[in-house]
């Protein structure tokens, strides 16, 4: 295959290089996957406003999330089970991140461990919590993220029960995953994969084996996955993580504008519009549809980012362009990675750039501050 000029050039390389069942866990939603679909498909609806003769010689994308300066508003976002994409997947990722100057953030899922991330990287990141039953570990998690100088913690809120993804079922995805003759097989058609994997140590979830209670191994992490998702969490819980953590706090799953402005209430420093990439309610709207709504409720009080759907710089601009402080992007990443490692998510995001770059020009714009509605010609295409 020749460079891939796309983040769809990445996609079909990735499905090529990574075993089916770790490929569809990240490309997959759950149910029919109608929002799943939806996410990606709604940044089509969103028409930009050309413009001509405008002195577009000087341009920059730089900006800040949560006041973190960042070189463009795109952070990678949350992924469970990054290191089995490729071989120390989150590592890669967040070398990547550094060098493109954008924040990356790890999964409580992860391969690889908060302080294992910390030894091989130079600039701090970010941390996703996943608010478990056991909170003696949702304690050390936090106070584990303080030490290894993570900037931001981010609290996933639309995981208290598990949406069902019917790849996952069908591959036997489970946590840990479950090795049968139909897993082995994909394994061995993906020969490179398989001697990445062979040649690390990190194959088990870092931050949980050796840290939670009664989990020293993967065959004992499997009974406790099944029963820590906690479906009693509220937000007295966020007002709990917001004082032990101390530092920035995002939001991420809001979906609404009464949550978003019940997260505002929390003193939180920004909120994730987000429907964890389709793979929970599945018949929910996109992100971008609602991101509009909630911004009016909430904008003046809150620090408003999306997640969900980008596949472009295109799509970035959109969202900024609707009112976004920020972006996130996961998949895209993802394909990078399984594709061809740090190097894939470099180039991913120098595509994203260049799109976000050349498409802000042709608006007639030359700071992605003065990005606004005026740039679409149908800024209101979602509003009933």
């Amino acid at each position: 295959m020749s460079i891939p000029l796309t983040i769809e050039d990445y996609r079909r390389l990735a499905q090529r290089k990574v075993p089916r069942m770790f490929y569809q866990y990240a490309d997959s939603g759950s149910w029919t996957e109608s929002t799943y679909r939806a996410n990606e498909d709604d940044f089509k609806k969103l028409l930009f406003r050309q413009r001509v003769a405008v002195n577009i010689s000087e341009r920059s994308l730089s900006t800040t999330m949560i006041g973190q300066e960042v070189a463009m508003p795109v952070a990678l976002a949350p992924t469970g089970l990054t290191g089995m994409q490729h071989a120390d997947g989150e590592i890669l990722a967040a070398r990547a991140a550094e060098e493109a100057g954008v924040p990356f953030t790890l999964s409580t899922m992860s391969i690889c461990s908060i302080e294992d991330l910390a030894a091989n990287t130079s600039r701090p990141f970010w941390f996703q919590l996943y608010v478990m039953r056991d909170r003696s570990f949702i304690e050390g998690l936090i106070d584990r993220a303080k030490a290894a100088g993570c900037s931001a913690l981010v609290v996933t809120l639309d995981l208290q029960i598990l949406g069902q993804r019917h790849n996952d079922v069908r591959n036997g995805l489970s946590t840990p995953p479950k090795f049968n003759f139909n897993s082995l097989v994909q394994i061995a058609t993906r020969p490179s994969w398989a001697m990445r994997m062979l040649g690390t140590r990190r194959r088990g979830f870092g931050n949980v084996i050796g840290h939670a209670k009664g989990v020293s191994d993967l065959s004992s992490l499997s009974a406790w996955s099944a029963e820590q998702l906690d479906p009693t969490l509220t937000w007295d819980d966020i007002a709990w993580i917001k004082e032990r953590w101390g530092g920035p706090l995002i939001l991420k799953g809001i979906m609404d504008a009464e949550d978003a402005r019940q997260a505002a209430r929390t003193g939180a420093d920004a909120i994730i519009v987000s429907n964890h990439g389709g793979r929970q309610l599945d018949g929910a709207p996109s992100s971008i549809s609602v991101l509009s709504s909630i911004i009016e409720a909430v904008g003046r009080d809150i620090e408003v980012h999306l997640d969900g759907g980008i596949r472009s710089g295109q799509d970035v601009l959109k969202a900024i362009a609707l009112g976004a402080r920020g972006t996130y992007i996961g998949r895209p990443f993802l394909y990078g990675l399984g594709a061809r490692g740090q190097a894939g998510v470099r180039h991913v995001l120098r595509i994203i750039e260049n799109e976000l770059d050349v498409s802000m020009a042709l608006c007639g714009e030359r700071q992605l501050s003065e990005v606004g509605r005026h740039n679409l010609t149908n800024p209101d295409v979602f509003q009933n």
